[in-house]
């Protein structure tokens, strides 16, 4: 064997032990009559020394190497005479007596440490490198875990692990396939699965009740930090059940995760309906980890000659609390950042609740002393808070309002990673309508059951029916999403005549489902987690892409093996596909 222990196991307890170790040179020091190396693997350092008066020849070899050599050392374990108690082994070097080099490295073009000198497109490039750097390390072993943990707690719930095809037909509805030619069926294409909707489904027709699969998806989407074109969800579905069954069946795996893997105790998750997350949060995800709730003010604000508010579909703001010191400077930082087109803002107005319990605004020529008391009233306000309101349409001022929010709350250090707050988001629209296409949207997918209470709205007024849906959001990001399903094909049928396909279309896309219903399909619903996402939050990041272990840039480009990138003529003749030129 290489090794007969790890570089991060050994310590006090095996002095005088003897024992092989292997790994990548992480440093050399070489102190006149002696040189010590750090040895790394992935479970830890270990110092090698090496000695004059002990072996010269050796000692010359170990100046030899260079960082990222890959090299086995045997030897006895020592007491350090200058010990660390920043190491694990950090009270124990190896008196080397043998030492073998087993590859040699060139230079890293960044180097290997916590905080590394390289930019993200060059350790993109050099990603297996970039992969024996402790936080990446670190990352994909918090990834391991979780995955783990997701395994262990589903399979004791009795679900079964059942792999879904990943060439499938393409669809209509939701983000652009990523499409593959078949070359025994000319002209005909698979696409990659955006998710295993339809095969889950089926399977809950089959019979198997609980069903999970950790599973890889595939969006032909723009990238942002938190997507890539190829990601992987936490696919479950469950039969004979209704939304309650899944709420508590999922919220004990969060509760689950978090306290294997973080050792965070949660007690309970709460629930807001959608209506209710847009009102005071301004969005569909909201951040509870802080308050800063919406309060809406057209009633203390209009009809009072700001024209600003008084043709205002909403007026609405937020308490900054504390920050009434907040500097003319810092206000108009704040107005500018509203302004700036990914906020949408048309402006901001504020009010100083100052220490003295005096009210100052930005509107005084309009707004006396006693009106700026009834908005504080509204908002609870306090001496030293500070009131920002926003007017003008109710969706896209409560967007900029909301983004103003997490910027707030960004600056002011309460988006504390460390710190876990999940909630149940409920009661979503069935259907949202597009202007540009004037037809009907599902707003999560076409088998989403509606409320039983609300299936006549369908034909008299679409806008007004609920989702039987559910999302659950943790830290301000939707971590998971489901619904109960439509399992009957009449309403399904009705369903996909509301999004505007024919019976043909239909049939052609989802005749083989809807088949499926004519044999005893069960009542059935589920949730997808993105696991991605969930791995990033619980190591305290919200971008995915470091907890993924070769991912893609914002392109959508590896630039390790550099794809995508074009075929041969040979194969594009084989597949019959002429590509398109100028």
């Amino acid at each position: 064997m290489h090794r007969t222990h790890t570089c991060g196991e050994l310590n006090i307890n095996n002095k005088g032990e003897k024992v092989t170790l292997a790994g990548w040179v992480q440093r050399v020091r070489n102190l006149g009559g002696m040189t010590f190396i750090d040895l790394r693997d992935r479970y830890g350092i270990t110092q090698l020394a090496f000695n004059e008066e002990w072996d010269a020849d050796l000692l010359a070899k170990a100046r030899k190497t260079g960082r990222e050599f890959v090299i086995k050392a045997e030897g006895e374990v020592i007491e350090r005479s200058n010990k660390n108690s920043n190491m694990p082994t950090g009270e124990i070097e190896i008196h080397t007596q043998v030492l073998t080099i087993l590859n040699a490295s060139q230079v890293p073009p960044f180097t290997i440490e916590d905080e590394t000198d390289g930019g993200e497109e060059l350790r993109m490039k050099y990603r297996y490198l970039d992969l024996r750097r402790n936080p990446l390390r670190d990352n994909m072993m918090l990834r391991h875990r979780v995955n783990i943990e997701t395994r262990n707690y589903l399979s004791s719930l009795g679900f079964l692990d059942i792999e879904t095809p990943f060439l499938i037909k393409s669809t209509p509805e939701g983000a652009r396939d990523f499409v593959v030619p078949s070359r025994m069926h000319e002209g005909q294409f698979y696409a990659l699965p955006q998710s295993p909707q339809t095969f889950k489904q089926l399977l809950m027709v089959s019979g198997f009740d609980k069903y999970f699969q950790i599973v890889k998806c595939f969006r032909d989407e723009d990238l942002r930090a938190d997507r890539q074109p190829e990601f992987t969800q936490i696919d479950c579905e469950m039969a004979f059940v209704e939304r309650e069954d899944i709420l508590q069946t999922f919220e004990g795996y969060l509760k689950h995760i978090l306290k294997t893997v973080k050792g965070v105790e949660v007690d309970s998750i709460p629930r807001i309906t959608y209506d209710e997350a847009m009102r005071l949060y301004g969005s569909d995800k909201p951040d509870i980890r802080f308050g800063m709730q919406f309060r809406e003010l057209n009633e203390l604000t209009q009809n009072k000659g700001f024209q600003v508010f008084d043709k205002a579909e909403l007026v609405v703001g937020i308490n900054a609390e504390g920050c009434a010191s907040y500097s003319r400077k810092q206000l108009d930082a704040l107005i500018d950042f509203v302004k700036r087109p990914q906020v949408g803002g048309g402006g901001l107005v504020w009010c100083k609740y100052n220490d003295d319990g005096t009210l100052k605004s930005s509107v005084d020529k309009f707004y006396g002393e006693e009106d700026l008391k009834e908005w504080a009233a509204a908002f609870e306000a306090k001496p030293g808070d500070l009131l920002l309101i926003m007017a003008g349409p109710t969706a896209k001022t409560r967007k900029a309002l909301n983004e103003l929010r997490l910027h707030l709350a960004e600056e002011a250090g309460l988006r504390k990673p460390e710190e876990f707050a999940p909630l149940w988001v409920l009661d979503f629209p069935l259907l949202e309508w597009d202007e540009d296409s004037e037809r009907w949207y599902a707003m999560h997918h076409p088998f989403t059951a509606p409320y039983p209470e609300d299936i006549p709205l369908l034909d008299t007024d679409p806008a007004q029916v609920r989702a039987n849906a559910y999302d659950l959001v943790l830290n301000g990001n939707e971590i998971g999403g489901g619904s109960i399903r439509i399992h009957d094909r009449g309403l399904q049928n009705k369903m996909f005549g509301i999004l505007g396909f024919s019976d043909e279309e239909a049939k052609k896309q989802f005749g083989f489902l809807m088949d499926a219903f004519e044999y005893g399909a069960p009542p059935h619903g589920g949730i997808a987690f993105g696991f991605d996402r969930l791995v990033a939050l619980l190591g305290g990041k919200e971008s995915i892409r470091d907890f993924m272990a070769f991912p893609k840039n914002n392109a959508g480009r590896d630039l390790m093996i550099d794809t995508p990138a074009t075929i041969s003529e040979e194969q594009l003749n084989e597949l019959r596909i002429r590509l398109m030129t100028e």
